[in-house]
Formats: C-alpha cells, structure tokens, sequence
C-alpha cells in the first residue's frame, strides 16, 4: 500500500535507516514481535507497519481483535517519535485514545503514525489503521513522554 502520507516526510539517512529496520526483527522476543508486526517504512518523524492478519490476532468472527490494533498503533508511533529527534530520545506512551470506525477482516492491517508536534518532554502523534483496501479501521491520539540522552 503506497501512502502519499509518506512523502510529507524527509527520508532517514542511512544509517539511521538501518538501526530502525532492525526495530522488529524477528530474533526480538517481545510483544510487537509476538503479534507479526512488520516495519514497511520508517522516514523522520512517521512511520508504516504491517499486522499479517493470521488466526491468533482476530477474535471468534474473524476480524482482527481491537487490542491487536490498537498494539499496531501504537507500535508504528514509536519509530515515528524515535526518529522525529536528532537523537533517539527515551520514549514511552502516557495516553493513547482510539477511535474503531471500521473493522479487518480476511487482509492485513497497515497503520501509519506521525509526529503533529514535539517538545522536550513531549511529543503528539497521530495514527491511522486501515484495512489493506484502504478501509479505515481505527485512528489514535498518542502523547509520548520524551527524554533526550545528554550530550557527550
């Protein structure tokens, strides 16, 4: 799925585009991992992943459970706010708000994340989780609390 979203965004240079493909490497034990997600792309400030539909993420009807999409939001934010710093801050969620507006069913889940804004202790990203037809599933609001490491 190509995303005019995307271009808005400066490509990573290649060095640092290198760290954030290792992000969810398979050999990484944790629970992005654990679901499939799959970093599709990463620019500075945004980023696109993949959640394969497969048994163990849909509940009994057969869509992709809430909770798994909501783990793919907020998952493809972390690269988004990671890169959106000249330095790989220290990151986590302190709220995060989704809204369902659609459900995946049969197709793999793509969401994209982007920084609106960031400070020094903070930063705002906006999230999208759409069915691989283009059907929107589920947009979020996240607030990171950011540090950035001291200078050497």
């Amino acid at each position: 799925m190509a995303s005019e979203r995307a271009a808005e965004f400066a490509p990573l240079d290649a060095i640092r585009a290198a760290k954030w493909r290792r992000f969810l490497s398979p050999d990484r034990v944790f629970l992005p991992t654990s679901l499939g997600l799959q970093l599709e792309e990463v620019r500075v400030g945004y980023a696109r992943l993949r959640l394969p539909v497969t048994p163990a993420v849909c509940q009994a009807a057969g869509f992709i459970h809430g909770g798994a999409i909501a783990a793919l939001l907020d998952t493809s934010a972390v690269p988004a706010v990671g890169t959106y710093y000249p330095e790989q801050p220290e990151m986590i969620t302190v709220s995060m708000t989704v809204d369902y507006c659609g459900a995946v069913k049969d197709q793999d889940a793509i969401a994209e994340a982007w920084v609106r804004s960031g400070g020094n202790s903070l930063a705002f990203v906006q999230a999208e989780a759409r069915a691989t037809d283009g059907t929107l599933a589920a947009t979020a609001s996240l607030v990171f609390r950011v540090r950035t490491r001291p200078a050497r």
